[in-house]
């Protein structure tokens, strides 16, 4: 298996999963160029994705469902309440709603060689979900290579953690420092918004998660969905190391391979 962040940012967003045989996006955030731009550096392009999972109906999360549905008819998967408020989304123009296919949170999606499984998550959208994607690896270990793609997300519960237990890889949401988003630009509205349980995730609280379900089995870790106003590259992967190394746990961030996903590039690729 094969994964990468095209896009992550409070711009855009875009990760690619794929095996030799099946290729996904989770989410599409960024123009129809971006995320072929993006696959161009895993030698692809969006001929060869198999569907785009939706995370949630946000502009930052899919930005080119029309025009990517309109020339390439690929199969887009999301909650009936996101793909509700997709369709009534007139700035993605008119597309083939025919392309759109419903899912439920906790019930399995097989696409090719990769099992698709969505989880509900906390965020001020219609019905959001978190994915996790498995697959047989492709030598003879028998074994099951697994990711994840959490962002967005005002608060986690035992229920979200157990989705990102015993995984391979992960792209996780570390979207703001709190102290930079307090004293910021953002008004009043928005801060508490983004602070609420249904709004996103700090550098803190990041660290915290990840520290509670990081296993020997973790190849690569990326941060996301950074937010340009209210953090810093840097400071997101300080916060979240120090948080892994500050808890009573047997968890060392030296350990674990952390990087920051870029805002409007793809980001290193991890092959599992």
């Amino acid at each position: 298996m094969r994964f990468t962040s095209i896009a992550s940012g409070s711009s855009g967003n875009s990760t690619y999963i794929g095996t030799e045989r099946t290729h996904i996006l989770v989410d599409v955030g960024v123009t129809m160029k971006a995320v072929n731009s993006g696959l161009e550096a895993l030698e692809l392009n969006l001929k060869d994705i198999n569907g785009i999972f939706l995370t949630h109906e946000h502009i930052d999360h899919i930005r080119a469902v029309g025009t990517i549905s309109r020339k390439y008819n690929t199969p887009i998967y999301g909650t009936l309440g996101t793909l509700r408020e997709v369709m009534l989304n007139k700035t993605l123009g008119e597309f083939p709603h025919e392309n759109l296919f419903p899912i439920l949170p906790d019930q399995k999606v097989k696409i090719g060689d990769l099992e698709v499984l969505p989880f509900s998550i906390y965020h001020d959208a219609a019905d959001p979900v978190g994915y996790r994607i498995e697959t047989e690896s492709s030598d003879s270990s028998a074994k099951t290579v697994k990711v994840a793609v959490a962002t967005d997300m005002g608060h986690y519960d035992d229920y979200i953690a157990s989705h990102l237990e015993d995984l391979d890889g992960m792209v996780i949401e570390a979207n703001h420092d709190v102290a930079m988003l307090s004293s910021g630009p953002y008004p009043v509205s928005l801060k508490r918004r983004i602070l609420s349980d249904h709004g996103h995730l700090s550098n803190a609280n990041c660290g915290k998660l990840l520290d509670s379900v990081l296993s020997k089995h973790v190849k690569h870790v990326f941060l996301g969905h950074l937010s340009k106003e209210n953090n810093l590259p840097d400071l997101a992967l300080r916060t979240v190391r120090m948080e892994i190394d500050n808890t009573d746990s047997d968890n060392h961030a030296r350990e674990i391979d952390i990087t920051v996903a870029h805002r409007d590039r793809v980001s290193e690729i991890i092959d599992i």
